[in-house]
């Protein structure tokens, strides 16, 4: 029997960028933090954890060829990009935004007392150079607590936002000693961990807040929660594309 491989990121263990007016952890290399061994983990590029000050945000800048996923973790984010679309997104939504061609956008803390914390996710896509496009979706709480929900896939008439690539996001909300299991989709693909808070058990492996495993070659994962509180992003990506 083929064992799973599995690529441990300890929250410590991320780069860090304090720009003042943005503190961000890296799991993967990004911007200033390069790391040759945290590339990537298959489609997935990065995976920032971002905490804007009052007020304070992104100006306009460019992407292309990104299927980019924003995850507000508490806090309000301003978007605004040159499809024209202006909209604030909350705890609780999900954004995604595909460059595809190119598009330019600005991302800016909407309230003046307090911060805004986010996730902020980039997915290579199956291909080049398509038509940008925006999606935005508000995530009912209690179809996460104790169980997956779907928040993002490749299927624009399935649950969650879609992108362009065959990747599949799910979050979930635990009490302590929850047991539950995921099926992959495709055989070919990964899956990635991200704990948001309290702790989990996978593979015999324990993760506590904000640590991240890689993990491929197995077709079904068994996970349980070890907290109170426990939340949880899985994202299941293609390793090779």
């Amino acid at each position: 029997m083929t064992m799973p491989t599995t690529t441990f990121h300890p929250s410590e263990s991320r780069g860090k960028a304090d720009h003042g007016w943005l503190l961000s952890r890296h799991t993967f290399s990004f911007a200033g933090y390069h790391n040759p061994e945290r590339m990537h983990f298959g489609a997935l590029r990065v995976l920032n954890d971002d905490i804007v000050q009052a007020g304070m945000g992104f100006g306009k800048h460019p992407h292309d060829n990104m299927e980019i996923i924003s995850i507000p973790l508490s806090g309000d984010l301003e978007h605004r990009d040159s499809m024209g679309n202006v909209a604030v997104i909350s705890q609780g939504d999900v954004q995604v935004m595909s460059a595809g061609t190119g598009i330019t956008h600005s991302e800016y803390n909407k309230n003046t007392d307090r911060e805004v914390h986010f996730l902020q996710i980039w997915v290579y896509p199956r291909q080049r150079n398509l038509t940008p496009r925006y999606g935005q979706i508000s995530l009912n709480p209690e179809n996460m607590h104790n169980k997956l929900m779907q928040i993002v896939s490749p299927d624009a008439e399935g649950e969650g936002t879609w992108i362009y690539q065959d990747a599949w996001f799910s979050m979930g909300n635990f009490d302590d000693k929850q047991n539950f299991s995921y099926q992959l989709h495709k055989e070919e693909n990964g899956v990635y961990l991200f704990v948001l808070s309290g702790g989990f058990s996978v593979l015999s492996h324990k993760l506590q807040a904000r640590d991240g495993m890689g993990i491929s070659g197995t077709n079904e994962l068994e996970i349980e929660s070890v907290k109170p509180g426990s939340a949880l992003l899985l994202m299941e990506v293609p390793i090779k594309w």
